[in-house]
């Protein structure tokens, strides 16, 4: 049983080329990858799932094909109102024609979020990402986008390097951090303070607890609560379909309960960002 009018904030669309992912052999780790909106919205029937953010699937190092997929999800959410879209983009100069036509789109009815990610290349701090970093954020500011940024621990996509981006664009843009910092550092560095800190500050930053280890929701949600601070800054994410969703969501109604921090996890701060 699932929370009434549960809300998913981040999940993928699309099905992608197998690949040979670290030396081996190519292969389709995302099993339940949907190739069409039908099976998109089958999915969401049975989950019990009443409203979602769409994104492109994405991971290939070859991005033409999750750059193509930002019709499909336009497509999903014209289809069912339930959808909103989220539009992939990239950092990277050599992406530049494909980002700047993502970002053509931004208009489009439905959309209401940009998903961009170093873990195909480039940084935060690579002179040569900085013309398509500005031109994202700046178009989400005029367009009142929400920018969602994948994180990990290490390399490009740690919160050390990511969060440079919530102190430079955060006054103004929506930043969402997806996964929380996506590991162990991650997660102490922002429930130990950084997270309350911008949140504090004023940053517009907000992130969900896919692919976080087990003891950070719990951690997340006391410190929520002992500082008063954040309860409408956490959303609930399944990151499907390389997230699981009752998984994910069954680790995360364990951590919050079914009170008010409840209601605003797993719909209000939704419906805040996106409706």
């Amino acid at each position: 049983m699932t929370f009434a009018g549960l809300a998913d904030a981040h999940r993928h669309l699309g099905v992608l080329p197998a690949y040979p992912f670290y030396g081996g052999p190519a292969v389709n780790p995302d099993v339940n990858a949907r190739a069409t909106v039908a099976q998109l919205v089958a999915d969401l029937d049975r989950e019990g799932t009443t409203r979602a953010l769409v994104i492109p699937n994405y991971g290939v190092p070859d991005v033409a094909r999750t750059f193509e997929l930002n019709d499909l999800v336009l497509e999903a959410a014209a289809h069912d109102d339930r959808i909103r879209a989220g539009l992939f983009v990239s950092p990277r100069p050599q992406d530049a024609e494909l980002t700047a036509r993502a970002l053509a789109l931004a208009g489009e009815p439905g959309v209401r979020a940009l998903k961009t990610t170093f873990l195909l290349g480039g940084s935060v701090e690579d002179a040569d990402c900085l013309a398509q970093l500005e031109q994202i954020f700046a178009t989400a500011v005029e367009r009142d986008l929400i920018v969602h940024i994948h994180t990990s621990p290490g390399a490009a996509s740690d919160i050390d390097q990511v969060g440079k981006l919530v102190e430079r664009f955060g006054d103004q843009a929506k930043i969402h951090l997806v996964h929380f910092g996506g590991g162990m550092s991650g997660h102490i560095k922002l429930a130990g303070g950084r997270f309350f800190d911008w949140v504090a500050a004023g940053k517009r930053v907000y992130t969900d607890l896919s692919w976080s280890i087990g003891f950070a929701p719990r951690w997340l949600a006391a410190e929520i609560d002992r500082r008063g601070l954040g309860h409408d800054r956490l959303l609930f994410a399944s990151d499907e379909p390389w997230g699981d969703h009752a998984g994910e969501y069954a680790r995360l109604a364990a951590a919050v309960g079914d009170g008010e921090l409840a209601r605003h996890v797993f719909g209000a701060n939704f419906a805040a960002l996106y409706d």
